[in-house]
C-alpha cells in the first residue's frame, strides 16, 4: 500500500494559492502572489529537505502541473532533481499536453485510479499544491498524512486547503516546530476510527438551555 502524502502552504485563514510569487496564480484577481517568500529561513529549508529526502511519486492537479513543468526542469538543485526523476500522475482532462518527463494522466475517474495506485508496490505519493485535487483526496479519505507549513497572514480570499467535503477524520499530530518568524509546521497522520465527541454541558440543563435548544431544532 502506497500512502498519500500532502505537504502545503497555507495561511492562518486556509489560503494556498500562489505561494512561491506574483506571476505564479493570480487568478480570481488573487494579488498576494508570493505571500511566503519574505518567510524564508533556514529552519524551513531543513523542513523542505525532509519532505523530498525519501523516495517520492507527485500526485498534481492541472494547474500545479502547468506551474512545475514550466520551473522545474531548469533547475538543478536537489530538488528540481527530485522532482524531474519522480513519476508524475496528474488529473488533467488532456493528457496530450503532458511533456514534462516521466507524466501520465489520472484519466476519467481520478480517485477510482489513485486507489489503484495506491494499492500498487512503489513509493509513496506526495501532492504539492493542488487544491482541487486536494478537495477531492480529502473527501474521499485517501490523504494519509498532512504536513502544513502554516503562515502568520491573513489573506482574506483565494484558493483554500479545504473545501466543504472534507470525510470527517481525528488526525495525530506527529511533529511540530515554530520557526523565529512565527511559521509552524505540523505534521498529521490520519487516526483511524471515527470522530469522537463529548460535552462540557451540565448533567441536568437549566430551563433557559432547554428553550435554547427547542427554538435551534
Amino acid at each position: 500500500m502506497r500512502p498519500i502524502h500532502a505537504a502545503v502552504f497555507a495561511s492562518l485563514d486556509g489560503v494556498m494559492q500562489a505561494p512561491g510569487g506574483p506571476d505564479e496564480d493570480p487568478t480570481g484577481g488573487f494579488r498576494f502572489g508570493g505571500w511566503t517568500v519574505p518567510y524564508w529561513h533556514d529552519s524551513l529549508g531543513h523542513v523542505m529537505g525532509e519532505t523530498f529526502a525519501e523516495p517520492f511519486d507527485l500526485l498534481l492537479g492541472r494547474r500545479t502541473y502547468d506551474i512545475f513543468a514550466a520551473h522545474w526542469p531548469q533547475s538543478e538543485d536537489d530538488i528540481g532533481t527530485a522532482f524531474n526523476a519522480a513519476r508524475k500522475y496528474v488529473a488533467t482532462h488532456d493528457a496530450s499536453t503532458l511533456t514534462w518527463a516521466n507524466s501520465e494522466s489520472l484519466g476519467d475517474d481520478v480517485i477510482a485510479r489513485l486507489k489503484e495506485i495506491k494499492s500498487s508496490d512503489g513509493p509513496r505519493l506526495l501532492v504539492q499544491g493542488s487544491t482541487e485535487l486536494l478537495h477531492q483526496l480529502f473527501a474521499a479519505g485517501l490523504v494519509d498524512r498532512l504536513q502544513v507549513l502554516l503562515y502568520p497572514v491573513l489573506l482574506g480570499r483565494g484558493k483554500r486547503l479545504f473545501g466543504g467535503d472534507a470525510q470527517p477524520a481525528e488526525l495525530t499530530l506527529e511533529s511540530s516546530l515554530v520557526a523565529p518568524n512565527g511559521v509552524i509546521l505540523a505534521r498529521y497522520v490520519r487516526r483511524d476510527g471515527d470522530i469522537r465527541t463529548g460535552s462540557f454541558a451540565h448533567e441536568e440543563p437549566s430551563p433557559a438551555e432547554l428553550e435554547r435548544r427547542r427554538t435551534l431544532a
